[in-house]
């Protein structure tokens, strides 16, 4: 079983996704549960303002002009920093796996310069799921990537409000985009990028227009090819993932 320890070796973060539709619904995201949508629609909030309120729609379907947005969140649990990826494609593994490795670039790889393991707690189910053979392919190219082994830890099924990102960061991006509706992802991005607490907290913020088609399969063989290591206990849930050797 891995340890949730600080040590000079380790850079440790937690990850999770929201759902976010355009026009949406806007002031009610608790990490993947009841998804709120984007653009200017009626929310469950309020904001005391002054003149020139804005006006919004009584429904949150999406707008197929407008798209939808996927903020993908990567918590710093050490530094108290946050990286939200915000995608407008799907929700994949491959788009997880790429919200981790532009917070390695942008921010991880300078708060952890001595880091030579990487440990990432998620949640049991969606795109990082304990049983998506994408998602460790995924792992697999970015441990490569990174050049470091990747540890992860899965919480049990039925525990996602253990995530430390739930309570942490998407808590305080939620109180602070309450009332503001979300009508593009400048909007969204500039409102996520200035959230802060003043316990420190600090979020960057980045869209990713890259496209992650769904319905990808990964056969037997390839999953086989993942240089996989299972933790004595529970090995489905906790596992590390070493990269590929690279031919000279």
């Amino acid at each position: 079983m891995f340890v949730l320890a600080r040590t000079i070796t380790y850079a440790t973060i937690f990850i999770g996704f929201i759902l976010v539709f355009l026009p949406a619904r806007l002031l009610s995201w608790s990490g993947v549960t009841k998804p709120p949508s984007i653009g200017v629609a009626q929310g469950m909030g309020m904001l005391v303002a002054g003149i020139g309120a804005t006006l919004v729609l009584v429904h949150d379907f999406m707008d197929k002009d407008l798209g939808k947005a996927i903020p993908y969140g990567v918590y710093d649990v050490t530094e108290n920093q946050g990286w939200v990826s915000v995608g407008i494609d799907h929700d994949t593994a491959r788009f997880a796996a790429e919200a981790i490795r532009r917070w390695w670039k942008q921010m991880g790889s300078k708060r952890h310069r001595g880091a030579r393991e990487l440990l990432i707690t998620a949640d049991g189910g969606g795109s990082n799921g304990s049983r998506c053979r994408l998602w460790k392919l995924a792992l697999q190219d970015l441990a490569s990537h990174l050049g470091m082994p990747i540890h992860v830890c899965h919480f049990p099924p039925g525990t996602s409000k253990w995530n430390k990102i739930e309570h942490r960061m998407f808590c305080h991006i939620t109180q602070n985009w309450r009332g503001h509706p979300l009508v593009s992802h400048e909007v969204i991005i500039n409102l996520i990028a200035n959230t802060a607490t003043q316990q420190g907290l600090t979020i960057q913020a980045q869209l990713d227009t890259a496209t992650y088609p769904t319905g990808s399969k990964v056969t037997d063989e390839e999953l086989a090819r993942v240089k996989l290591e299972p933790a004595e206990f529970h090995g489905e849930w906790n596992y590390q993932i070493v990269p590929r050797q690279t031919k000279k």
